[in-house]
């Protein structure tokens, strides 16, 4: 059920909900001008704001009960339903009542009304939330409704009143005084409960009016307008409670219902009361039974009140210790140790959990600066900082506190560790000071050691970890003037003793090792673990000491490792470098790796130096970032297109585009080295549209019948605009999209495969083909088949031959492209075997189904130019 009602327009909201109003003061309009009867207009006017009145409140009460499923929060809407339908029927009911009875009917319907009214307005939401919240609201009604009706009795003309004119006057001094009481302690909702305290209002004020005139035998334009309250009253009553609607949740915790002196409310009636009878003593001289009778009754209500008001203290006050206690009890038991800073950074008062914690009684702390409690070479910081928090005087509420690291001297006279965090309480009155929280830190700081200690050191062995390697190499390059060595070995042979023997033993042989370094290097040196079976020592010797120091190292990690049960031989490669060498600590640490791999190259149980030959292939990569960028605005790049073809009749049915740089300075440069140059520069994306464009260009200008391939990396196709790049090149060139085929390489789609479906299903969604290419290269995985919206599997020659076969259970080898054949034609697709070298591939392919081929062994890549003079030899002419 929808919690909220549906909205009418505003303009058919003002109407629905004045226009009852407005109709029935026309009504009496009307009267007033003798064109209806009055008291028939009357009791119309009223039927009809009351009717509609008393259905809303009700639909309105049944409505918040559907929502919230209970019957608390709407009860105050219905009563006050109940309290428009009781004012209704005491005005409907004149007009038909013999003149008599009139005067008790509105008298007994008015004394109804109140009840309703004053119990639905102390229901509505905010008004009062406990039993004697409500009981206070209806004696400090009662006693000023008595005292005013006691004032009003006092004045001219004394005595004589009718007994329906005053009940009359009290129940609506009780009533008027009731509302006025209840919508100024109203906590929430404060205009819902003007507005429905008016129109209680004016229904009591007006009701009461009714009552006495009638009493009084008045005029009828007297009636008349007493009357217009009454029926304008129901509208305000809805008006106000429509507003609590949205808010029949509790009303927070904190309502102020024990501000017991907000008004004063217990003068107000005495000084009336005390004021009335001075004058009527000094006017009249002498008191009637009936202004005793209404003087007396003022005390009963006052005293009621009171007496509900004392026991609201109490309640506070037991609530008030009881918080007090738990506040008491969270102190002394609590971790941390908790001071009362003033400005003048003393002191003032320390939690009782401050002898616990720290041995501190009082009086070695309360009356003393903050500051002089802490260590001399931390007082200085914590002064800084409650200097800081005393001046910063717009710091945000409710922000983190300052966290202060010191020392503190305990009981005992030692120091402890401690965090304090320092809040700036000066804001709230009863505390106006600093609030700092003391925390042992002592353990923390302790283990924070051990774990850095650990986190240096690695567990097998006991030697220094890569990172701490990685910090003794800073260290040694800050040293001005100072050169050393890194020698980084690498042990052979240890994996094969993990797989026969166990990991024990390896790890046995490990442990050994570490204890082997830690015999040979010297003192001033450092012996790390990098990882696995990769060593490596830092010493503080030159070149010369540092290739003995290898010498050594050699000698001792290649003497077989005797251990119980077992005797284990490993081979050592061992590569230096200087330190003083190098961009930085990593360079350091790559040119030795790079001396240990040609060692290990070369031969076990060697050691070699770095040297600039190992620089070469860097040097080769620093030329490829060099004249990479700018290339294709050079018209350096290249395509070539190489023909797939049909391995029946040996037809071109479409190509494959493939990229070369054609460099000046470095030669003709394949893919296979371009892209990860492209990659790490970030120019993948723009070689990649280069390449885009011209095939599309150069495929738009062949035959209609041909289909062109571009091969794209996982980078390219992630990129969130490549899909639309790819339909802007085809309108570009005005290339039907299934002349187009996306090629994306088997091995790297597993890199992120939900982008990889979503943007090939964005491609197929444009009409252009997709294809998996290079299947079986790498890891084949049937999982991509099945998930990636591929239309071409193009088979790699790993699966075409006398390797790419399986056996079966008669035990003869079927190729695994017959396979892979067969999976494509059931999810669908076409199937080009590529790299096909020999006859025997072609023909292998052909029995096993392909249709199309691609290859060496069919048509080598050529530029435009001859593949234009290929097609026209190969491909046949359209009838």
């Amino acid at each position: 059920m929808s919690s909220t009602p549906p909205q009418l327009p505003r303009f058919v909201r003002i109407v629905v909900v004045a226009g009852p109003p407005t109709a029935a003061l026309v009504m009496l309009v009307c009267a007033g001008v003798g064109a209806i009867p009055a008291l028939t207009a009357m009791a119309a006017a009223t039927a009809l704001t009351a009717a509609v009145g008393t259905t809303r409140l009700v639909r309105l009460a049944l409505r918040i009960h559907a929502r919230v499923h209970s019957f608390g929060p709407c009860r105050g809407a219905g009563y006050l339903g109940l309290g428009v339908l009781a004012t209704g029927l005491s005005v409907v009911l004149l007009p038909v009542a013999p003149r008599d009875a009139r005067e008790p009917i509105a008298t007994v319907g008015l004394a109804f009304a109140a009840v309703l009214y004053a119990i639905g307005l102390l229901l509505l939401p905010g008004a009062a939330t406990t039993t004697h919240a409500r009981l206070r609201r209806v004696f400090d009604g009662a006693s000023l409704g008595i005292s005013i009706a006691f004032a009003v009795w006092l004045l001219p003309p004394q005595g004589g009143m009718p007994a329906s004119a005053l009940a009359a006057a009290l129940i609506s001094s009780f009533g008027l005084a009731t509302t006025t009481v209840i919508v100024l302690r109203t906590v929430s909702y404060r205009r819902a409960a003007w507005l429905c305290g008016s129109g209680v209002g004016a229904a009591l004020g007006g009701g009461g009016a009714l009552a006495i005139i009638l009493a009084y035998q008045a005029p009828t334009w007297a009636l008349l307008v007493a009357a217009a309250p009454v029926v304008i009253s129901p509208a305000l009553v809805l008006a106000g409670a429509a507003r609590t609607e949205s808010g029949v949740e509790p009303v927070p915790v904190g309502e102020p219902e024990s501000h017991l002196s907000a008004y004063p409310l217990l003068t107000i009636p005495a000084t009336v009361a005390t004021l009335a009878a001075a004058w009527h003593l000094i006017t009249v001289g002498e008191f009637d039974k009936t202004s005793i009778v209404l003087g007396l009754s003022v005390i009963p209500t006052v005293v009621a009140r009171e007496v509900f008001a004392v026991a609201d203290v109490r309640t506070y006050a037991k609530r008030l210790s009881i918080q007090e206690a738990h506040f008491r009890s969270l102190v002394s038991g609590a971790g941390d140790l908790t001071m009362v800073v003033g400005e003048d950074l003393r002191v003032a008062w320390q939690s009782p959990a401050a002898a616990r914690l720290f041995g501190l009684s009082d009086a070695d702390v309360v009356g003393r600066p903050f500051p002089d409690l802490m260590h001399p070479e931390d007082a200085a910081d914590v002064l800084s900082v409650l200097n800081q928090v005393l001046s910063d005087k717009d710091g945000a509420e409710g922000a983190r506190p300052t966290l202060v690291p010191a020392r503190l001297r305990d009981g005992h006279g030692s120091w402890r560790d401690t965090e304090s965090t320092v809040s700036d309480q000066r804001g709230i009155p009863e505390v106006a000071a600093l609030v700092v929280h003391i925390r042992d830190v002592g353990e923390r700081r302790h283990l924070e050691r051990t774990l850095h200690k650990l986190a240096f050191t690695d567990q097998l062995t006991g030697l220094a970890n890569r990172r701490e390697l990685m910090r003794t190499i800073a260290t040694q390059r800050s040293v001005e003037g100072h050169r050393g060595a890194l020698l980084v070995i690498d042990l052979h042979g240890l994996a094969g003793v993990n797989d026969n023997r166990g990991r024990e033993v390896g790890d046995a042989v490990l442990i050994e090792v570490g204890r082997r370094l830690r015999a040979t290097v010297g003192s001033d040196d450092v012996a790390a673990r990098l990882a696995g079976d990769e060593f490596a020592v830092v010493t503080v010797e030159g070149p010369v000491v540092a290739y003995a120091l290898g010498t050594r190292l050699l000698t001792a990690l290649t003497e077989p490792y005797l251990l119980p049960g077992a005797t284990v031989h490993i081979y050592v490669s061992v590569g230096l470098a200087e330190l003083a060498g190098g961009d930085g600590v990593d360079d350091v640490l790559r040119r030795a790796d790079l001396a240990r791999r040609r060692a290990g190259q070369l031969g076990r149980n060697r050691i070699e130096w770095y040297d600039a030959y190992l620089e070469e292939q860097l040097v080769r990569r620093m030329d490829l970032e060099r004249e990479l960028p700018g290339a294709a605005s050079r018209g350096e790049l290249d395509l070539v297109y190489q023909p797939v073809l049909n391995l029946h009749d040996g037809a071109p049915v479409g190509a494959e585009a493939l990229l070369r740089w054609r460099s000046p300075p470095l030669g003709t440069v394949l893919p296979s080295e371009l892209l990860p140059v492209a990659e790490d520069l970030g120019m993948i994306g723009e070689i990649g549209q280069w390449v885009l464009q011209n095939a599309c260009r150069q495929i738009a200008s062949w035959d209609p019948r041909l289909w062109l391939s571009v091969n794209v990396s996982p980078l390219e196709l992630a990129a969130p605009d490549f899909v639309g790049q790819v339909a802007a090149t085809l309108v570009a060139n005005r290339l039907a999209p299934e002349r187009l085929v996306i090629e994306i390489a088997e091995a790297r789609v597993g890199a992120d495969t939900p982008t990889v479906v979503t943007q090939l299903a964005g491609l197929r969604a444009l009409g252009v083909r997709t294809a998996l290419d290079d299947f079986g290269a790498a890891q084949a995985s049937l999982a991509h088949l099945r998930r990636l919206p591929i239309d071409i599997l193009k088979v790699d020659r790993a699966l075409v031959g006398e390797h790419g076969a399986t056996r079966q259970s008669g035990g003869i080898a079927k190729p695994l492209i017959d396979v892979v054949v067969s999976v494509g034609r059931r999810l669908g697709m076409e199937i080009i075997a590529e790299g096909l070298e020999s006859g025997a591939q072609v023909e292998q392919a052909r029995g096993a189904g392909c249709q199309l081929g691609q290859g060496f062994a069919l048509a080598h890549p050529s530029p435009a130019e001859r593949f234009e003079a290929f097609l026209a030899e190969r491909l046949p002419q359209p009838n």
